[in-house]
C-alpha cells in the first residue's frame, strides 16, 4: 500500500492509501497469464528443435511465469473475500501468501532451472560442430517480446494510473505498493523482456563464434535475473505478512486528521498496519472531549470507530481510551506507539 508524499493540500489521509486491486488487477494478471502460456508453448518447441540453452532457460522462465499467474489469480480471488468471525480483519493477507508461492515458483522453476541448465551446457564444451538453424528461435523471441510487451504495458498502465492519483512516479509506487499481484506482474514482465534480450545475445554470440558456451552464458544470465526478481518479491511479501506499517507521511496525515475531529481532545497511541492490498488496520488510544459516564463513553467510542471504519481502505478501526499518564501524540512529532 502506498501513500503520497507530504503536501500542503487537505486531501483526506485515508485516501492516500493505494487502492485495492479489484477487477483491474485481475485483468492485468489474466493478460499476463494468456501471454505467458502462448509464449511458453512456442519457446518449448523451439528449445526442443534447436537445443539452445538460452531457449531452454526462456521456456522455463515462461512456464514459471504462467504457473505464477495462476497463483496470482487465486491471490486476487481469495484476498477479496469479506471478513467473517474467523477472520475479523478480512482475508487480505492471503494475497501475500499466494504471491509468495508465485515468487517461490519463479525462484525454483525459473531461476534454478535456467542456471542449472546453463552450467550443464557450459560443461559440455563448445559444441561448435553442431549446425543448428536458429531462425525459429529468433522468430519466437521476437513474438515473445511483443506479447510480453503487451502484458507489461497493461501492468505499467495500471501502475501509472494508481501512482498518478497518489502523486507518485511509477517505480516508487510499485516498490512500495501493498498490491502484490500488480508488483509481481510488473517485475516478472520487465524481467521477461530483459531475459529475451539476454537470450538473443547468447544465441547471436553462439552463431558468430561457434562456441555454444555463449548460449550457456545467456541461460545463466537469465537465471540470475530471475533469481534477483524472485528474492525481491519474496522479501516484499514477507514484509506484509509479518505486519508492514504505513509510511511516516501517511501516519502523520492520519494523526492530524484524528486530532482535527471535534470529539477527540488528545491522542496517545496510533498504529496503522496493512492487512491486505489497499486495506489497513487502525488502532488508537484517545481522550474524548468532556467527562461522560462510562456507558456514554462506550457509545461515543463506538460511533467514532464506525466513522473511521466507513473509509473504504480501513478494514478495521479499534479505538480505546487513553490513560491519563500517557504522553500525547502530535503531528510531525517523532513516531510513537508503533
Amino acid at each position: 500500500m502506498t501513500d503520497a508524499p507530504d503536501q500542503t493540500d487537505q486531501t483526506d489521509p485515508m485516501e492516500q492509501i493505494d487502492e485495492p486491486g479489484g477487477g483491474e488487477s485481475l485483468f492485468t494478471v489474466l493478460v499476463a497469464l494468456g501471454a505467458n502460456v502462448l509464449i511458453a508453448i512456442a519457446k518449448s518447441v523451439v528449445a526442443f528443435v534447436t537445443g539452445s540453452a538460452s531457449m531452454v532457460a526462456e521456456a522455463a522462465h515462461s512456464w514459471a511465469d504462467a504457473g505464477n499467474e495462476v497463483f496470482l489469480v487465486v491471490a486476487e480471488k481469495r484476498a477479496g473475500r469479506p471478513k467473517d468471525a474467523a477472520h475479523p480483519y478480512g482475508h487480505g493477507r492471503e494475497a501475500y501468501v499466494w504471491s509468495m508461492f508465485a515468487a517461490f515458483g519463479l525462484f525454483s522453476a525459473g531461476a534454478v532451472v535456467s542456471i542449472w541448465h546453463g552450467v550443464q551446457s557450459w560443461r559440455e564444451g563448445t559444441g561448435g560442430e553442431v549446425e543448428v538453424d536458429y531462425r525459429w528461435a529468433y522468430a519466437v523471441l521476437a513474438l515473445a517480446f511483443v506479447l510480453e510487451g503487451v502484458s507489461f504495458l497493461q501492468a505499467r498502465r495500471q501502475t501509472k494510473a494508481q501512482a498518478g492519483r497518489l502523486g507518485l512516479e511509477a517505480l516508487p509506487f510499485i516498490l512500495r505498493t501493498s498490491n502484490p499481484t500488480l508488483r509481481a506482474v510488473y517485475f516478472e514482465d520487465a524481467a521477461a523482456l530483459i531475459g529475451i534480450v539476454l537470450a538473443a545475445i547468447g544465441i547471436v554470440l553462439h552463431q558468430v563464434t561457434g562456441d555454444a558456451r555463449w548460449d550457456a552464458v545467456g541461460s545463466i544470465a537469465v537465471g540470475l535475473l530471475l533469481l534477483a526478481i524472485a528474492v525481491f518479491l519474496i522479501s516484499r511479501n514477507r514484509d506484509f505478512l509479518v505486519g508492514q506499517s504505513v509510511s511516516a507521511e501517511l501516519r502523520q496525515r492520519a494523526l492530524a486528521d484524528l486530532l482535527e475531529r471535534p470529539e477527540i481532545e488528545r491522542l496517545t497511541f496510533l498504529h496503522l498496519e496493512f492487512v491486505g492490498p489497499g486495506r489497513i488496520l487502525l488502532i488508537a488510544a484517545v481522550d474524548l472531549v468532556g467527562d461522560d459516564s462510562e456507558s456514554r463513553l462506550a457509545e461515543r467510542l463506538h460511533r467514532l470507530s464506525d466513522s473511521i471504519r466507513d473509509h473504504d481502505q480501513v478494514e478495521e478501526a479499534i479505538i480505546t481510551l487513553a490513560r491519563p499518564e500517557d504522553p500525547s501524540l502530535k503531528p510531525h512529532s517523532p513516531q510513537q506507539g508503533r
